[in-house]
């Protein structure tokens, strides 16, 4: 906007404005409070408008005004917004204001545009499309007229901010006519300079974004959407993609960044994205990737630095190279990651791994930082740091994964070829040759063992024992058991000069080094045990080194003949610890208890009872007396393997057993407590587990009051987490009373609850909606089977109990913002026995999915059983066409039981408590198919009823297994 006349109502804004900057600080804060007073009244937000739009007024002043109306916005502009002050603006003011600021996106300074886009972008959260449906034509028209830059700039800015808050309503509308407009912006490198043709570009990624989340349910749209557009696009990226990278041009690495996003996107939401396509880009991609290689080299690795690291353009985006080329490394990481596009580049694999190493060197910047200090070294090289290194370290262990053998050898191959360069380097008195050796540390274990005891720079020492704590797992034992004892003491020795994150590496590698010596461990634990239980005491109260130091521990304890003599020099010390709490320092109570429990674990019964007279009625104590949460949680847990490790034989070991069994009752009672704070009483659920399963006869005697007290307890839980550990005490009670299953309910029905007709109809009502949250294989399989049970029972109380059902999408159109504050969720109310059908099924549902993603990655579920997707109302009918013979019925149904287990597997450390629970042993994919066809024929009228109520996905999952 061109000149604006200045009255005196603005003349006063533009002295308070300038006020604010001044050096003396009672001018500024009188200017600031004066501001503040000025912003209640009406017409506050307009002038600010004014002052923005107004060129004649300094630079500073205007984008300090820009930058107040942004904040004047979300405090006045949307009643009901949470960030809502009084009074409001005036409808007449906004329309004024949206005009302004509209008007000035044409502004040739590109910060005071983006401050502007920002403020659009924050009354677009409340006004658009509703109530400002002239926004986006106006900036549609504004990015196609090539005649005045600024303009398109401006609108690009806007376009880019804006793109972050379109919904799927929107986006099918507006690509269409954007996309076009963009794709000329790109196209047109003569008359669109690279910064604009990349902001247009972040326009697409963003489009392509929400497309890709919307094609898991509208497949077949966005497909027809993206399909027309996917080949010119395709020739343009190529086009990007094909020139050779250029060194020190920052828009150069923009453009071809967010065109790498761009791919990203399709390959991984638009499964219809074939190698034929991708062939159109192979050859321009890997252009890109080897020159960019000679600019990284250039710049990075043999500079000083880098010039523009850490630097961003006026609207914020980063342009350093070290982005580039990581987002470089994104892309690659998914074409080797899918099983169709991999396909295209494995005859190139070899070279991709060859390059690949050489992006891994040590720049001269981190040969500087990391020489001075070698734990951020490690701090930098963690796998969720953002670095080249980083990226590409996880692009090979992506080739190793996907391509096999064929990928394992490449990746030796080039390390050896590597390898031999650099040391032609060494001959030729080349001082950095040890940079691109990094290959050999990680993959030859010999070689890294050596390292340790060499001379050689703390980053490579470091580096070795990053690669010993990965191979030395999988390594041959017998091959390297001859150095294992120089392992252990070139480690002891680090231990002594190592701190903070280097200090984390070393006890890791140790661990490592312990768990592969074994036998060779005993005769190294007199002098490894004393290092490591001092520097745990030293360290108790950093979680992460205690933990390590255990961790370190435990590998000892677990070395054959280990055990007793470890346990001789910790039992000593932590007995007078655990008997004087109130006296120790922060901390060491609650790490000796985690201390004692990893001793117990998969103890034998004489190791157990040494800990027992030690210190059993001192965490009895504990439990029962102490207020601090962390010192209650590990009691709880190291009770609970007091009792898994000691089982009937504990009762006996104290002076009376009635008295050990009261404690054990005592301790339980206080942890219940409905009052105790939820953080207090977390792991409650663990030890009321291995009551009931190792000591069932004397809890039978007190069931119901532990159902009483676990009712209340539940009550008044705040954490799920402790609400799903009672949940499942609810449901080991169900298997343990089966088969009078009906009684346990019974008694449940006689047992009052605070709010509810029973402490039945409570416990179902939260248990129902607290499945879904319900995490660890063990856990699932016991509390799914449960339900099943409680189905098969048919009990009458079942059918009078209405639970949550399915959440109601209550709000039609666009979802902005100030919508979805405004409606809170809404839930159907289904019947008890409709909504167990519906969680059983849900559980076959995930067990299919995980079939299917372990079986053809880039297909969907749907494929499988292509002809099953009617939604039949009486699924009994359809189950005579078979679409499954029996040998690829059962064959089918134990890679859903694998892939289940396996699945589980990683998510969660496998529990010991647990894993002595005979229901641990249940393949829940077979569990659910036999109680499906026992229980459909047994009541078809019924069966058919429930399947009424059920989603066409969870009517098929049941068909599947229905159909053999």
């Amino acid at each position: 906007m061109a000149n604006v006349a200045v009255d005196e109502d603005q003349q006063w804004l533009l002295n308070c404005l300038s006020a604010t900057l001044d050096s003396n600080q009672e001018v500024r804060s009188f200017a600031e409070a004066s501001l503040n007073q000025a912003s209640l009244q009406p017409g506050f937000g307009r002038g600010l408008s004014k002052v923005a739009a107004n060129r004649d007024v300094p630079f500073g002043l205007r984008q300090l005004a820009a930058l107040l109306l942004k904040q004047f916005i979300k405090k006045h502009w949307q009643e009901g917004d949470e960030s809502f002050q009084h009074p409001a603006v005036s409808s007449d003011e906004k329309a004024v204001i949206r005009g302004l600021l509209l008007s000035t996106l044409g502004d040739p300074n590109r910060k005071l545009c983006t401050a502007i886009s920002m403020a659009i972008a924050s009354i677009a959260v409340y006004d658009w499309p509703e109530s400002w449906p002239d926004l986006l034509p106006f900036l549609l028209k504004l990015i196609g007229d090539q005649s005045d830059m600024n303009g398109v700039h401006g609108a690009l800015r806007c376009l880019a901010l804006l793109s972050g808050d379109l919904d799927d309503t929107m986006i099918p509308t507006l690509v269409p006519v954007l996309f076009p407009c963009l794709y000329t912006i790109v196209s047109s490198s003569q008359t669109y300079s690279k910064y604009l043709r990349t902001k247009a570009l972040s326009i697409v990624y963003a489009c392509t974004s929400m497309l890709g989340a919307m094609s898991g349910v509208y497949q077949a749209e966005t497909s027809a959407l993206v399909e027309p557009l996917r080949k010119p696009w395709l020739d343009q990226f190529s086009f990007i993609l094909e020139q050779p990278v250029q060194p020190e041009d920052p828009n150069d690495w923009s453009i071809r960044m967010e065109v790498l996003k761009c791919l990203n996107q399709f390959v991984q939401n638009f499964p219809s994205f074939t190698e034929t396509e991708f062939m159109v880009i192979v050859g321009a991609l890997w252009q890109t990737f080897v020159s960019s290689l000679r600019v990284y080299t250039q710049s990075a690795i043999e500079g000083t630095e880098d010039p523009y690291e850490g630097s961003y353009d006026s609207d914020g985006a980063e342009k350093s190279l070290d982005s580039f080329v990581i987002q470089l490394f994104e892309f690659l990481l998914t074409i080797v990651g899918s099983t169709k596009l991999v396909k295209v580049v494995a005859n190139n694999i070899a070279d991709l791994v060859y390059y690949t190493i050489a992006f891994l060197q040590v720049t001269e910047q981190q040969v500087h930082t990391w020489s001075i200090d070698a734990n951020q070294f490690v701090a930098d090289e963690d796998d969720v740091t953002y670095s080249c290194r980083v990226s590409g370290a996880l692009l090979l262990e992506e080739v190793a994964t996907c391509c096999g053998r064929e990928g394992i050898d490449a990746i030796i191959n080039a390390a050896r070829k590597r390898f031999s360069e650099s040391q032609q380097e060494k001959a030729s008195g080349s001082v950095v040759w040890w940079r691109i050796s990094c290959g050999i540390l990680e993959h030859f274990l010999h070689a890294a063992i050596k390292t340790i005891g060499m001379g050689v720079p703390p980053a490579v020492k470091v580096g070795a024992c990053r690669a010993i704590s990965q191979l030395l797992p999988e390594a041959n034992k017998s091959v390297i058991q001859p150095q294992m004892m120089g392992l252990l003491s070139s480690l002891t020795d680090l231990l002594h000069q190592a701190s903070d994150e280097t200090l984390h590496l070393v006890l890791e590698t140790l661990q490592a080094a312990i768990t592969a010596g074994h036998e060779l461990s005993t005769s190294a634990e007199p002098i490894i045990s004393p290092i490591i239980l001092n520097m745990w005491a030293l360290n108790v109260s950093d979680p992460f080194i205690s933990l390590d130091a255990i961790e370190v521990l435990e590998a000892i304890k677990n070395a054959p003949g280990c055990i007793r003599p470890l346990t001789s020099r910790i039992l000593p010390y932590l007995g007078p610890v655990l008997n004087k709490p109130q006296q120790q320092p922060d901390g060491l109570v609650a790490g000796s208890l985690d201390l004692i429990t990893m001793l117990l674990k998969n103890a034998p019964t004489d190791v157990v009872k040494a800990a027992y007279d030690v210190c059993f009625d001192a965490v009895i104590r504990i439990v029962l007396q102490s207020d601090d949460h962390s010192e209650m949680q590990n009691a709880t847990e190291c009770l609970a393997s007091f009792v898994s490790g000691g089982r009937q034989e504990l009762l006996a070991w104290g002076s009376d057993s009635g008295f050990t069994m009261g404690s054990l009752l005592d301790a339980a009672s206080r942890l219940l407590d409905p009052d105790l704070e939820s953080s207090g009483s977390l792991f409650v659920g663990s030890y009321i587990l291995q009551l009931i399963l190792h000591l069932p006869s004397q809890m039978g005697q007190h069931i119901r009051d532990l159902i009483i007290a676990l009712v209340r307890r539940l009550q008044s839980a705040s954490i799920a987490g402790l609400k799903s550990s009672l949940l499942l005490i609810f449901a080991r009670l169900i298997h343990m009373s089966a088969p009078n299953v009906e009684q346990f309910i019974n008694l449940l029905i006689t047992i009052p609850s605070e709010g509810y007709q029973n402490a039945f109809v409570y416990v179902m009502s939260e248990w129902t909606k607290q499945q879904g949250e319900i995490q660890g294989a063990y856990q699932i399989k016991v509390t799914t089977s449960a339900f099943a049970l409680l189905l098969s029972t048919r009990h009458p109380e079942l059918s009078n109990i209405n639970v949550q059902g399915h959440l109601i999408k209550s709000m039609a159109g666009i979802t902005t913002r100030s919508k979805a504050k405004s409606a809170p969720d809404q839930w159907t109310i289904v019947p008890l026995p409709a909504k167990i059908l519906a969680l059983l099924a849900d559980a076959l549902i995930e067990i299919q999915e995980q079939v299917q993603d372990a079986e053809d990655e880039d297909s969907d579920w749907e494929e499988i059983h292509e002809g099953e997707t009617e939604s039949d109302k009486d699924l009994l009918s359809s189950v005579a066409a078979t679409p499954f013979g029996r040998s690829a019925y059962e064959h089918h149904l134990e890679a859903m039981a694998k892939a289940y287990n396996e699945n589980q597997e990683d998510d969660y450390e496998d529990d010991a408590q647990s894993i002595a629970d005979p229901l641990n042993e249940i393949n829940l994919a077979n569990y659910l198919t036999e109680f499906f066809l026992k229980f459909s024929p047994s009541d078809p009228q019924l069966f058919d009823h429930l399947c009424q109520s059920l989603t066409p996905a969870q009517q098929n999952a049941i068909k599947v297994v229905l159909n053999q």
